[in-house]
């Protein structure tokens, strides 16, 4: 009996190979990362304190923050505030929303991630006096601190679209990932309904800042592959409504996109935005420079306008003008994340007031320099640590795709993998490193090791 060396789809033995190494790099990327990352030589010693430090919010940049701190402090008082007990793991919500992963994949449980020395009150900031150096919870708990990193994340507005109601996802055609993961399992199961009969799918986003700007282009792409692979794409006409002159904040990255759309015969609205839908009837209304426009639709996928939360947009820290002043965003130097005008606060993630910077990987590289800025302020000395916008975007163009688009402020692409992944090709390996690897690094962040 002969033995055969298994070749890949191409019949290439080395690319096989090549397609095994790879996997196995992902997979020990995300191994390393979860087990604490590479062993270090030397820690640095604990700084001791006594200083009061109040954490806004146990989202993934709450988590990562308190975990940090709560290493290179000691005897500091953390306090982290969240009403929150389940975790939600927001990357995976386009994968559910895919019908690739269940709900729970998602989901997890805060006090898992808590750790050693943070009190945890369940509790939620109502009021933000950064004056008195206090922080108001909604049981009426008041909280002085010497330091406050508001890392609250965002608010889902989708009240701001009239017609709008989250209960009816799954139903009559609509879709929308962001609401949470039994939504998205909804949105699967409505996407999959349509996907069988074909029709018009309508697809956008919203003109406000957004977490993770690539999600509606995720969507749209996965929804043209499912439609390709139950042989329907030629029955349906997705319409992808950009609310912008562009698709994408990138402009190397817009312009691949647009190709991409234009292969697979995805039409594009520009300065098209969702502000009303009537669910009854399967209208969706846009505003454009020209009046509103209505469009009729089989399925469509809303992403709501977000804002910083309300009890941060009613303090005195969001931005007083500017670009990032209408919404709420809390005022925030871009490179050490720290408030310009109370210099003993600091934002970190969602709700930071910085031009780049609302997806998971930018926490990840947010909160080290927002905590080493902090430590060093208690310490007496100073950082130099610096974020450059880090913004990183697994876009799926189609099941077992992607793209891996990482940038910086400037709209730089600085890819991390160079010579190995090409930032704008689909690949393989960027598939597995969003479905297998991303997670297990994520769970790392939140424990202060990624």
């Amino acid at each position: 009996m002969s033995l055969r060396r298994p070749v890949s789809p191409d019949g290439s033995a080395a690319a096989f190979l090549d397609r095994r190494r790879l996997l196995r790099a992902a997979l020990a990327a995300g191994t390393v990362a979860a087990a604490g990352g590479a062993p270090s030589r030397s820690r640095a010693a604990a700084v001791r304190t006594r200083a009061r430090i109040v954490i806004a919010g146990a989202g993934a940049a709450g988590l990562a923050t308190a975990a940090r701190l709560a290493a290179r402090l000691d005897g500091a008082e953390i306090t982290l505030l969240d009403r929150r007990r389940e975790h939600l793991y927001q990357p995976g919500l386009t994968l559910v929303a895919a019908g690739l992963k269940p709900p729970g994949y998602v989901l997890g449980e805060t006090a898992a991630f808590v750790p050693r020395g943070v009190r945890w009150i369940e509790e939620r900031v109502a009021e933000f006096d950064p004056v008195a150096r206090r922080v108001v919870t909604d049981a009426g708990r008041s909280l002085p601190y010497d330091h406050l990193v508001v890392a609250t994340g965002l608010q889902l507005d989708y009240a701001a679209i009239a017609g709008m109601d989250t209960a009816r996802i799954g139903r009559d055609g609509l879709g929308s990932v962001y609401a949470g993961p039994e939504e998205a399992a909804a949105t699967w199961r409505a996407l999959s309904a349509f996907a069988d009969r074909g029709g018009t799918a309508l697809f956008g986003r919203p003109s406000t800042e957004m977490k993770c700007a690539g999600a509606p282009l995720k969507h749209t792409f996965i929804t043209d592959d499912i439609l390709r692979r139950r042989g329907n794409r030629g029955r349906a006409e997705l319409i992808y409504n950009a609310h912008s002159g562009a698709l994408f904040g990138v402009p190397i990255v817009s312009e691949r996109v647009r190709m991409l759309f234009e292969e697979r015969g995805v039409r594009v609205n520009y300065r098209h935005e969702l502000e009303a839908i009537d669910l009854g009837r399967r209208i969706a209304t846009f505003r454009t420079p020209s009046g509103p426009v209505e469009i009729g639709y089989d399925f469509i996928t809303v992403v709501p306008p977000m804002r910083a939360p309300e009890a941060v947009r009613n303090s005195p820290l969001p931005w007083q003008d500017g670009p990032l002043a209408a919404d709420g965003w809390v005022e925030a130097d871009r490179a050490t994340l720290r408030h310009p005008r109370f210099p003993e606060v600091f934002a970190v993630g969602d709700v930071a007031g910085v031009p780049k910077g609302k997806t998971a990987a930018s926490v990840k590289w947010q909160v080290p320099v927002a905590v080493d800025h902090l430590v060093a302020d208690i310490a007496g000395t100073r950082s130099e640590a610096a974020y450059n916008g880090y913004t990183s975007c697994p876009l799926i163009t189609r099941i077992g795709r992607a793209m891996l688009v990482e940038f910086d402020y400037h709209d730089n692409l600085v890819p991390s993998f160079p010579g190995v992944v090409a930032p704008l090709e689909e690949l393989w390996i960027t598939w597995v490193m969003k479905a297998i690897a991303l997670k297990p690094t994520y769970l790392a962040m939140l424990r202060g090791r990624a």
